[in-house]
């Protein structure tokens, strides 16, 4: 599934609320902070709101700076990013700015929130019914595969947020910290109760902003069985990276691996010919940095740029077995073991065989291959 990167932008008060419960909203952000929104919007193909922000809010979602929008079309963009709005019940305004203002639109519903709107929205508006419910998984793959999107930006509310961030489906967060204090109980905030991913998030980025603070964060927590978590491609793109650390060889592939804990805590890092050794798998070494009797693996994931191998000549287990005998259970991987040195190689189907869970994920596949075009031969397409 070609899932854009979804990025969550919220201001919130020092007591963690969006907005008060006056009539009017809240200004949050100051000038400063409107404009570097301003720039992460023109940065962005697409912009997503829930309803009750469009209820709520009656937003515009443009980018206000001609030279931002001059920059897009000499890059050979939509003047502006494509607006989302997603809405179950489609009880909305059909007069609100959103519709009226900008470029491309999108309103992602349900078949009978299709019906509701029928007509009443401007032709321009695509209305996407995704059936009797509304699945951010299903959102997300229509917005990467069908219109393109690669870098998404969320702007609320904090139903929208809290969603995300829940289902593991943000890659980054971008919390503005404002210098006021609402204090009213039945204010909203910025996520709602329930359960979240494990552990901390990370810290990229803190700097003032005017008179706000900035705080971009990432989460870490692998996701669990085989459904694909934002923190789960960020730690395979950190193995396929380690795979251009190895010193190159005609004989081996090149490989990166990460063992990462449940609650994100990143356990040990390794790749192929680490340490002299010219014949060590990525896998082999990173396991061999690790306590056996350390309990975190029982819970822990696996990342290799490369499925790990199922047979060997030069060490007596091959790297699936030592993932096992490891007691790990998840492994995530991004490209399948060509036959180049070992025909019909399946370590994925080892892992399976002896209950871990397996998740491959294509689309780091060239990421993967790139330290690796030495040994591919031109029929080899995988």
């Amino acid at each position: 599934m070609a899932h854009p990167y979804v990025l969550l932008s919220a201001a919130v008060s020092l007591d963690g609320f969006l907005d008060d419960t006056g009539p009017e909203r809240l200004l949050l952000s100051g000038p400063e902070d409107f404009d570097r929104v301003d720039d992460v919007r023109a940065g962005s193909d697409a912009i997503l709101v829930g309803a009750g922000t469009l209820r709520t809010d009656n937003p515009r979602l443009l980018v206000y700076s001609e030279e931002r929008r001059a920059a897009r079309v000499s890059a050979g963009l939509p003047e502006y990013p494509l607006k989302v709005v997603v809405s179950a019940s489609a009880d909305l305004d059909p007069d609100a700015l959103f519709w009226h203002t900008g470029g491309a639109k999108a309103l992602y519903t349900t078949d009978k929130g299709a019906e509701r709107l029928h007509g009443l929205l401007p032709a321009d508006v695509d209305v996407v019914a995704l059936g009797p419910d509304v699945e951010w998984g299903a959102v997300l793959t229509h917005l990467g595969e069908v219109k393109g999107v690669r870098r998404l930006m969320v702007e609320g509310g904090g139903r929208v947020h809290t969603q995300l961030l829940q289902q593991g489906l943000a890659d980054e967060l971008h919390l503005v910290l404002a210098p006021l204090v609402v204090g009213q109980p039945d204010a909203p905030r910025l996520f709602g109760p329930g359960a979240y991913p494990p552990g901390r998030m990370r810290l990229l980025e803190t700097r003032p902003v005017g008179d706000v603070v900035l705080m971009r964060y990432v989460p870490t927590a692998p996701g669990t069985g085989r459904s694909a978590t934002a923190a789960d491609r960020r730690w395979l793109e950190t193995a396929c990276e380690l795979a251009g650390q190895c010193p190159p060889s005609r004989t081996a592939f090149s490989v990166g691996a990460v063992i990462v804990a449940a609650d994100g805590t990143e356990l040990a890092r390794a790749h192929s010919r680490e340490g002299g050794d010219p014949v060590v798998h990525a896998e082999e070494a990173a396991l061999a940095k690790l306590d056996p009797a350390d309990r975190r693996l029982a819970t822990a994931t696996v990342y290799s740029s490369l499925e790990p191998c199922a047979r060997r000549a030069s060490r007596p287990a091959p790297c699936a077995r030592l993932i096992l005998d490891a007691g790990v259970r998840r492994v995530v991987t991004a490209w399948r073991e060509p036959d180049t040195f070992v025909a019909a190689a399946d370590g994925n189907a080892l892992l399976t065989a002896e209950g871990a869970d397996v998740v491959l994920l294509p689309g780091y596949e060239e990421l993967a291959k790139a330290p690796n075009t030495h040994l591919l031969s031109p029929p080899e397409g995988r």
